[in-house]
């Protein structure tokens, strides 16, 4: 307690114990995952996934990832949290010890879970983990707070879970990743080398967001470096170090600018989403751009300017002769091409529209989804932006953010 307040971890991590976990994942699916040594001696998680290849489930992927662009974690291991992640009573006697009186808990390994392709495969393994997390945290359950995996990939299944784990388990939230990685339309024998995300305002999640406002539960949206999300600029880096300074970042920052001008955060004003891990203090920036791109591209934004052909000629004419200087007739073709009105194959009057009004569900200053309170992200204790955080963004600035101390 400070000051009279319990104090909150909103974002700490299981290590899950695979001899435990595993005896959690249905028999039909559980061959398909495994523990194993690579060959620089780390441990890693192996899933057996759906190839599109072969259309069949044959596609052995390593998490986290070992080598190239997105490279996962090596050597994770802190000398006490790493066991405290594994085992309770060392993790409630590090809490006692730092006067934390609540830790919020996400899982490790089910941050690759969205990743996967085989939906059945990842809603068995999301339920598992959310059985295995209930039964290891209910006996601290006024201090250990789990959240739920969501599968992504069935949005049905989804709904299902997340009601299962609200109202059976208990649970306090849900969380899946800031996007859906899916294979490219131009190579999709080429997943998971070359993926595009799935966006979470895609309409297929809708169900998912009317059942959290419905439940009145928060989504904490998680990523991770090295499971195979669409990872933005932490794709193009193939050192650890570097990917985990752009990953979470970069997918949190398009996760955020998509659920706002794709009109899911209007569409559901009681939702409540968390973009953990990624820091708070690119914030004031980052809202500052959606809002001028929202007060200039979609407020004021009039497609129909556009100088007039006559206005062009006349001014063009008029430089040339200024300047005298000849040929105005060799350069008809050039002029022809600025005024002619386009090919045959123009789009149709609805493509147009569509074309010039990109985001239409944005109704509003993006700046509004913060101060209703749709919006937090997580700081860690050293982050200095809780001092400059209100003097960016006023009051909401001091209730934008959380602490998250990452244990585990």
């Amino acid at each position: 307690m400070i000051h009279g307040h319990p104090v909150v971890d909103a974002d700490s991590h299981k290590c899950e114990n695979p001899a435990v976990f595993f005896d959690y994942i249905p028999r039909p699916f559980r061959n398909r995952v495994s523990i194993l040594r690579d060959r620089y001696g780390e441990q890693r998680f192996r899933i057996i996934d759906f190839d599109p290849r072969t259309r069949a489930a044959n596609l052995e992927r390593v998490f986290l990832q070992v080598d190239g662009f997105g490279k996962g974690t090596y050597r994770p291991y802190h000398e006490e949290t790493t066991l405290g992640g594994l085992f309770n009573r060392i993790r409630l006697e590090h809490m006692d010890r730092e006067g934390i009186d609540h830790q919020v808990i996400y899982g490790s390994m089910p941050l690759a879970f969205n990743s996967l392709i085989d939906a059945e495969l990842a809603v068995a393994l999301c339920r598992a983990y959310n059985d295995y997390i209930h039964d290891d945290t209910r006996p601290h359950a006024g201090r250990l707070h789990p959240v739920a995996i969501l599968p992504l990939q069935d949005p049905a299944e989804a709904v299902s879970e997340l009601r299962r784990c609200v109202e059976e388990l208990g649970m306090a939230g849900v969380t899946f990743a800031p996007n859906l990685p899916v294979p490219h339309p131009a190579a999709p024998e080429r997943f998971p080398e070359i993926r595009v995300p799935k966006p979470l305002s895609h309409a297929d999640f809708h169900p998912i967001y009317a059942e959290c406002e419905r439940l009145d539960v928060a989504i904490g949206l998680h990523g991770a470096p090295g499971v195979q999300l669409a990872g933005g600029s932490s794709d193009q880096l193939d050192t650890f170090t570097l990917v985990h300074v752009f990953a979470n970042r970069s997918m949190q920052q398009m996760a955020l600018a998509k659920l706002i001008f794709d009109g899911v955060m209007e569409e559901f004003p009681r939702l409540r989403f968390g973009f953990l891990e990624a820091g708070a203090g690119w914030l004031p920036d980052f809202m500052h751009n959606l809002h001028e791109h929202w007060e200039k591209r979609i407020r004021s934004f009039n497609p129909s300017v556009e100088p007039s052909a006559r206005e062009f000629l006349a001014e063009f004419i008029r430089e040339r002769d200024a300047s005298g200087r000849y040929g105005l007739l060799r350069k008809a073709r050039q002029v022809r091409d600025v005024l002619m009105p386009g090919p045959d194959d123009r789009a149709t009057e609805a493509e147009v529209t569509a074309f010039r009004y990109e985001h239409p569900r944005l109704v509003r200053d993006p700046y509004d989804y913060l101060t209703r309170g749709q919006i937090f992200l997580t700081i860690e204790p050293d982050d200095p932006c809780p001092s400059y955080l209100e003097a960016a963004l006023g009051d909401v600035g001091r209730r934008v953010g959380g602490m998250a101390v990452d244990y585990g």
